[in-house]
């Protein structure tokens, strides 16, 4: 019953503490992470309300709360906030302790149009999967965003979400039922391509670097309004 929650605190707890590293001084963003992260958990949350209604995925409620919101357990809304803080916080601490560590300019557009080719060709081909369909065309999309991004976040990035890729399989693996009798959080794989990572759906790969990178493109533009 705690175990989706025990996760997600877990995957916060470190992230929220080495928040006020001397070096990184983390929490001094919160102005502008906090408010990008909630604007842009508005729109995930509300495809995956309407997914779960579709049966697209489902959850077990022998691992969560007994607390629904909008017919998602409690632990999923939670998702959209401690998840992606967990994510840019690794994300900014490799670019302040390796800040050589990202690709130029030329490899960098090489490497999104190529994305962007294989994105819209698994579209095209899938169609017909709902998950597929909707994780790759928010994959292009952000993407697309990334070639008019005058700070060019995501030359970091594609560096750093391979190390964000590590916890990430670690909790999600746990979450899919990699070491469980069940499945935390259950996929219907006539939605998807059937390709599992562990038993991750391939999908949740693209949909951990859309929701990163949204936040990364979005970050920037409120520290100019702000």
């Amino acid at each position: 019953m705690w175990l989706y929650i025990i996760l997600l605190l877990c995957s916060l707890s470190v992230p929220l503490v080495l928040s006020f590293d001397k070096k990184l001084h983390f929490y001094k963003q919160w102005r502008y992470i906090i408010p990008s992260i909630l604007i842009i958990a508005v729109f995930y949350i509300l495809a995956d309300i309407y997914l779960t209604k579709l049966g697209v995925w489902g959850f077990d409620s022998r691992y969560h709360l007994n607390i629904l919101v909008a017919n998602l357990p409690l632990e999923e809304w939670l998702f959209f906030l401690f998840i992606p803080y967990a994510c840019l916080f690794l994300h900014e601490s490799i670019v302040l302790y390796f800040p050589g560590l990202k690709l130029n300019l030329i490899w960098t557009r090489i490497l999104i149009i190529i994305l962007i080719l294989m994105a819209f060709a698994v579209v095209l081909f899938n169609f017909n999967k709902i998950y597929t369909v909707y994780i790759f065309s928010l994959v292009i999309a952000a993407l697309l965003l990334s070639l008019v991004d005058t700070t060019n976040q995501i030359s970091r990035y594609f560096i750093s979400f391979l190390l964000i890729l590590i916890p990430f399989i670690v909790v999600n693996a746990i979450l899919t039922g990699s070491f469980l009798h069940h499945q935390v959080v259950w996929y219907n794989d006539q939605e998807n391509m059937g390709i599992r990572i562990l038993t991750i759906p391939v999908e949740d790969v693209g949909y951990a670097f859309s929701m990163i990178l949204f936040n990364l493109l979005l970050i920037p533009q409120l520290k100019k309004i702000f």
